[in-house]
C-alpha cells in the first residue's frame, strides 16, 4: 500500500527475502539494499601509523597552522578568546545552548566547563598572520573548479572594488608581497610550469595572476587541528565530529556567512554549492577537516530536480521527507529548530538533517535557527566516527527561485565504490538499509549523549512526529 502522499511509487519496499528497494522521491534515483553486503566493515583506519611530535600536530600537511604562508591569503579567520576580551574585529558567541559548555574530544573539554567566546578576524596582513591561532581559516582555494578567467571570460567578471583594495593592501606590505610570490610560485610549479616564470611577469601580469587570490570564488574553510588533543599517532585524525560543540557552530555559521559572501561578490553566482569531503576514498586531498564553498553559475542538477517536485508539491520536504521518515521509524535526532533522521533513496548510507526554521536561507537565520543545525550535523558526525570516509552537502534555495525550499544537510558515508553493476542499469547497490543505519546511530547517539559529548537533543524514539514540523512552506501559515 502506498504512503498517502506518495506521488508514483513507494519510497521503501522491502521484499520477502529482506531485499529493500528505496526510490528517492526527489531525483527519482533507484538503490536496492541486498541482505548480507552490509556486514563489510565500513571504517577506513590509516594503513601506516606512527607516532607523532608536538611539530607534527602543527606541521602535517600545509593546512596545519606552522603553515599557513603555504596557502593563499585568507579572507577570514576565526580566533579564541576569553569571555569578553578581543582586541576588535567581529565578537562571536558560542550560543545560548552551549552555554555551561558541552565538549567534544577536540578540545578535551567536559561539560560545565565555561563557554568559549570566539572573534572573526578578516583581512589579517601577511606580517600579523602567527600573532594568533586560528581555530578556522578561510582561504582561496589553490585551484578553483570554476577559475577566475572562467568568469572573467565567460561573463566579464573583474576584481570588485573591496578585493582589490585589499589586494594593493597585502602587496603593499613586504611580507604579503613575498608571501603571494611564494604561493603564485609554487602554483606555477604544481601547474607543470617553471616558477622563475614568475620573475619574468610585469607588475600587470602579475596583478591579474593574484586576481583568484582575492577574488576567487571557491573558497576553503580549513579547522586548526590535523589530530584530536588526545592522539598519540597518526591514527587520532580530527574530524568534525571531534570538534567541541561550540567550535562546530562557529565552523558552521563561517560557512553560511561565507556563502552570502560569494553570492554578493559575483552577481553570475546563481548557487554557491558547501561540502565537506572527509578522507581520501571521499574526494579529500588532505586528511586535515575542511569545508569548501564553490560558486558556480548554475543551479546545478540537483536543485533543478527538487524545483521542478516542489512545484508540483511544495510541501514536498515535509509530507515525503521528515514525516515520511517519522512513519517509517526513521527519525534520528531532533532539537528545537531542526530534524535528522536516516535518508533513503542515496546511493551511499545516508543521514540527512533539516532545519524547521521559516527562512530558507541559512545566512538570514537566527543564531539559535543555525546552531541546532549545527549541533545535529556535530552530532551524526560523532557518532559515524573519524575513520568512516563522508560528504557532508549542503542544500538551500538558491537565489531568484521564488519558491520555497528549506535549508537541509546530507551525510553520506562513502563505503562502497561504485561499479559496473550501477552504470549498466543506474540502480545503486547501497550496502545499509535505512532502518539499519538509523538504529546503528541511534544507539550511538544515545552514548555520546550521555558522555555529554554532543548537545542536548530528543534521540530515536523520543523525536516528535507531529506533521509538517517544517516550516518553510507559507501555505501552512507558519
Amino acid at each position: 500500500m502506498l504512503f498517502p502522499y506518495a506521488p508514483t511509487a513507494e519510497p521503501l519496499t522491502r521484499l520477502a527475502d529482506g531485499t529493500v528497494k528505496q526510490i528517492s522521491p526527489f531525483t527519482g534515483t533507484e538503490v536496492w539494499t541486498v541482505p548480507g553486503r552490509g556486514n563489510r566493515p565500513i571504517a577506513h583506519a590509516p594503513t601506516l601509523v606512527s607516532p607523532i611530535t608536538a611539530e607534527d600536530r602543527s606541521h602535517a600537511c600545509a593546512f596545519c597552522s606552522a603553515r599557513y604562508l603555504e596557502t593563499p591569503p585568507e579572507k577570514s579567520r576565526i580566533v579564541r578568546t576569553a569571555p569578553g576580551a578581543g582586541p576588535g574585529g567581529t565578537r562571536l558567541g558560542s550560543g545560548s545552548s552551549a552555554t555551561g559548555g558541552t565538549a567534544g574530544s577536540g578540545t578535551g573539554g567536559a561539560a560545565g566547563d565555561a563557554a568559549p567566546a570566539f572573534e572573526r578576524i578578516d583581512a589579517l596582513p601577511a606580517s600579523a598572520l602567527f600573532d594568533t591561532v586560528a581555530e578556522f581559516r578561510r582561504i582561496p582555494n589553490l585551484f578553483e573548479i570554476l577559475s577566475f578567467d572562467y568568469w572573467h571570460t565567460n561573463h566579464g567578471y573583474e576584481v570588485p572594488d573591496t578585493a582589490r583594495e585589499r589586494m594593493e593592501a597585502y602587496l603593499a606590505d613586504p611580507a604579503g608581497a613575498a608571501h603571494v610570490a611564494a604561493v603564485a610560485r609554487a602554483k606555477l610549479r604544481a601547474s607543470g610550469q617553471d616558477p622563475a616564470h614568475w620573475e619574468a611577469m610585469d607588475d600587470a601580469a602579475r596583478r591579474a595572476y593574484l586576481a583568484p587570490f582575492f577574488a576567487g570564488g571557491h573558497d576553503v574553510i580549513v579547522a586548526r587541528r590535523h589530530f584530536t588533543d588526545a592522539a598519540t599517532d597518526t591514527s587520532g585524525r580530527a574530524g568534525s565530529g571531534t570538534l567541541s560543540v561550540a567550535e562546530h557552530r562557529v565552523y558552521t555559521h563561517l560557512a553560511a556567512a561565507s556563502m552570502h559572501d560569494l553570492y554578493q561578490a559575483n552577481r553570475w553566482v546563481r548557487y554557491v554549492a558547501v561540502f565537506q569531503n572527509w578522507l581520501r576514498p571521499a574526494g579529500a586531498s588532505f586528511d586535515h577537516l575542511h569545508k569548501q564553498l564553490v560558486g558556480i553559475d548554475e543551479r546545478g542538477v540537483t536543485s533543478e530536480l527538487e524545483l521542478q517536485k516542489v512545484r508540483a508539491n511544495p510541501n514536498l520536504y515535509n509530507e515525503m521527507g521528515v514525516d515520511y521518515a517519522a512513519y517509517q521509524g526513521l527519525l534520528v535526532a531532533s532539537n528545537e529548530h531542526a530534524v535528522a533522521f536516516a535518508g533513503f533513496g542515496h546511493r551511499y548510507p545516508t543521514l540527512e538533517v533539516y532545519s524547521t526554521s521559516a527562512t530558507p536561507e541559512p545566512w538570514l537565520m537566527s543564531r539559535e535557527e543555525v546552531d541546532a543545525v549545527s549541533d545535529l550535523i556535530h552530532a551524526l558526525h560523532a557518532a559515524t566516527g573519524a575513520d568512516v570516509p563522508s560528504n557532508e552537502e549542503w542544500h538551500h534555495r538558491p537565489l531568484g527561485v521564488d519558491q520555497p525550499m528549506p535549508w537541509h544537510v546530507t551525510l553520506k558515508w562513502r563505503v562502497s565504490t561504485l561499479a559496473g553493476f550501477e552504470g549498466g542499469t543506474k540502480i545503486y547497490l547501497n550496502t545499509i538499509d535505512p532502518w539499519v543505519l538509523r538504529d546503528r546511530v541511534v544507539g550511538r547517539l544515545e552514548d555520546l549523549r550521555a558522555d555529554r559529548l554532543v548537545a542536548p537533543m530528543a534521540v530515536g524514539e523520543e523525536c516528535p512526529t507531529t506533521p509538517n514540523r517544517l516550516r518553510y512552506n507559507p501555505v501552512l501559515g507558519r
